[in-house]
């Protein structure tokens, strides 16, 4: 499946859509965009359900028993499934959870949630000692360099530079590398953004 669109009443009489998007390049991922927002102004990762912290939206969707982590920003939700998993029955599926929660009167994310969040200081420093200590001493040997471009509340900005510019394979690199290293020793970020154009560069980190 890799198109699916669900409409229902919002609370306020208005018609809420739900567009799902399976990713081409990693089958296992989900975009899931809401036609208003989930969690206005904020983004949050999670990995398990223990880190719902009373959020119905993440309850649900771990609740479904194949979901690897969630990421959800403003209007937007990143579900990856776990290995094995198929999203020929997962996406209706948690289309009606969106549908159930939006139609409910608690907010999707909790408010301990949010109390959580790290600040962009804190992020900023975790997320570079992570680049300092372990990424770029490994794409160090290929030329390239990951830098902290801008750090927006608790999201990152990240730029390939060197060997990684132009790389064909940069967005399995980040997915599979660099964004792993991330979450894992820094769990409160919440988007990781790409911002290069890995089309204009002239060293790729693969030949």
């Amino acid at each position: 499946m890799s198109d699916f669109s669900l409409s229902f009443d919002g609370k306020d009489g208005g018609t809420i859509r739900v567009d799902a998007d399976v990713s081409m390049v990693f089958p296992e991922q989900c975009i899931f965009k809401v036609s208003e927002p989930i969690y206005p102004d904020h983004a949050a990762h999670f990995s398990s359900a223990e880190q719902s912290q009373g959020s119905p939206l993440i309850d649900g969707l771990f609740g479904l028993g194949n979901i690897n982590d969630v990421l959800v920003a403003k209007d937007k939700l990143t579900v990856n499934l776990q290995q094995g998993g198929s999203w020929d029955d997962t996406v209706p599926r948690v289309g009606a959870i969106i549908h159930e929660v939006l139609s409910g009167d608690n907010s999707p994310i909790s408010d301990a949630v949010t109390s959580t969040l790290l600040s962009s200081e804190d992020v900023k420093s975790r997320v570079q000692k992570v680049l300092d200590d372990m990424i770029n001493p490994a794409v160090a040997s290929h030329g390239g360099s990951v830098i902290l471009l801008n750090v927006r509340d608790n999201n990152i900005v990240l730029e390939f530079g060197g060997g990684c510019h132009g790389c064909g394979m940069a967005n399995v690199t980040l997915k599979y590398g660099v964004e792993r290293a991330i979450r894992e020793n820094v769990p409160g970020v919440g988007e990781i953004l790409d911002s290069t154009d890995h089309t204009a560069g002239a060293s790729p980190y693969y030949s």
